[in-house]
Formats: C-alpha cells, structure tokens, sequence
C-alpha cells in the first residue's frame, strides 16, 4: 500500500453513491470496509474484494452492530482514514401526512444512525489525530422544496452536526465535508424512498405534484454516481477539503440561489433584528 493509500468504512454499500463509492476503492490503492443489512450482501461483497477490503453486516439503526463494525473494520484494516455517512433514505410527503412512526424511522436512519456512527469512529480518529468524515447530505440539507419536509428536517439536522463537529475535530486533525447531492441515478427517489400518499386536496399542486415529479424523474436523474464517488475519491486525498460540497450543477445553483435570497432577506430585516438588544 503506498503512502498516500486509505483505508475507508463506508455505510450502506449496497446500492447508490455508496456501491460507486466501494466499487471505485476497490480499483485503486485504497481499502474499504462496506456495510450492507444482509450477511448475503455482505459476503459477496468480501468475496470481490479479497484481501482489498471487506463487508460488515451492519444496521445503522442498531447501535451494537454499527460499534461491531466499526471495531471489525478496524480490526481488519489496522486502522481509518476516510469514514463516509452514507446510509439513509428519502421520506416524502407532507408534513400534515407523514405519520409519527415513519418521522421517527426517517430520523433514525438519517440523523440517529450517522450519530452511532460518530460515536464509534471518534475516540479511533481523535487518538490517531488524522481522518476525513464525509457525511452524505443532501442540496435538501440547504434548500427546501414542497413534500419533503421531513426529509428536510433530517438531512438539515445533519448539515448542523457536521457543521459543528468541524469546528470540535479540526484543532485535531481531523475533517469533516458535508456533501450535498441533487438528483442522482441511484435508487433515492425508486424503491429506496417511502411515499406518503397526498391525500389533502390542497396540497395536490405543490407536494403531490412534486412527488410525482421526484417518481417520473427516477432513473433520469442528471447527477452520475460514478463521477460522483471520483469526486469524493479524489476529495479525501487532498490536504485541506472543504465543509461543504454541493455536487450536480442543481446542487451548486439551488446553493446559490438559497445563500443569495437569504442575504437579500437578511438586508432588509437587519436593522429590526439588531434592535432586540439592550441599548450599548
């Protein structure tokens, strides 16, 4: 293994930019411990990769198998480098349908199941005093679009964590990229989402007409996953990555278009807001 070379672990490895991502490593220099919800998934997995990487069963809604996986990863690596955030999945409907369980399982994939993964990985990166968290967001992790409120609320949760966690790791040694997707040809908005079904007359030209547009568009998305794990591949060896990272061209113009309406607003509630104050 040359110098350069990283060892990464990787959740939800079996489809979306997590497969790409895995399924790139295993063609350079890198190794890689992958994460699937299926021992079959898991051993195909090892199988392809020989003495390049392996695969961990592994929920991350179950704390005790994603502390296992991290502590066989290790075991089996020597040590990480480059830990990716990537299991999770897209809730959509309004925030008036979707019902308290599935709120809580959106949360729990997407915000909880990063947060174990954290809390196993750290004490191994904070005493090595190096490595590079890649938390998989989403554009929805900056920007808000009608019928996916919930999932809003989850991937923004987690921008705020990584957001945060960069400042607490950096004196460290440690990194942290946010990376936000828009739409991608991976299984996001197919079998991978759940769909709360717009049953509220008033909600049928903004969220249902979004859903449908999210459910016809599946398969055609602009975004490669291919280019995107060389994009991430490529980020996690540079020496100084950035916080954030807005991947497809609607990702970078949504992010722009969200940071220039909020200093447009902020101009012209400036001086109202600045009066809540006690007088200097």
């Amino acid at each position: 293994m040359s110098t350069s070379s990283k060892n990464w672990f990787i959740t939800g490895g079996s489809t979306g930019f997590g497969a790409a991502l895995a399924k790139l490593l295993l063609q350079k220099d890198d190794k890689v411990a992958a994460t699937f919800r299926h021992q079959a998934q898991a051993e195909e997995f090892s199988r392809r990769a020989g003495d390049r990487g392996v695969g961990l069963v592994c929920d991350v809604t179950d704390e005790p198998q994603v502390k296992q996986a991290v502590a066989d990863a290790i075991q089996t690596l020597g040590h990480l480098d480059v830990v990716v955030n990537n299991a999770g999945y897209g809730s959509l409907g309004s925030i008036e349908e979707v019902d308290d369980a599935e709120v809580q399982r959106q949360f729990d994939v997407n915000v909880f199941g990063p947060l174990r993964v954290l809390r196993a990985v750290l004490p191994h990166l904070r005493a090595r005093k190096s490595g590079h968290i890649l938390n998989i967001t989403s554009i929805g992790g900056l920007r808000a679009f009608p019928g996916a409120g919930i999932y809003h609320g989850s991937k923004f949760a987690l921008e705020g964590i990584g957001e945060s966690l960069a400042t607490q790791v950096g004196p460290l040694g440690i990194h942290v990229t946010n990376i936000e997707p828009s739409g991608f040809r991976t299984d996001w908005a197919g079998r991978s989402a759940s769909y709360t079904a717009t049953a509220i007359e008033d909600y049928r030209p903004t969220v249902g007409q979004n859903l449908q547009n999210s459910q016809s568009a599946s398969g055609n998305q602009a975004g490669d996953p291919d280019r995107a794990a060389q994009i991430m591949y490529d980020l996690a060896h540079q020496p100084s990555p950035p916080l954030h990272l807005p991947l497809g061209k609607f990702a970078v113009k949504s992010a722009r278009e969200k940071f220039t309406d909020l200093l447009q607003e902020l101009d012209k509630v400036a001086a109202l807001g600045d009066s809540a104050d006690f007088p200097e």
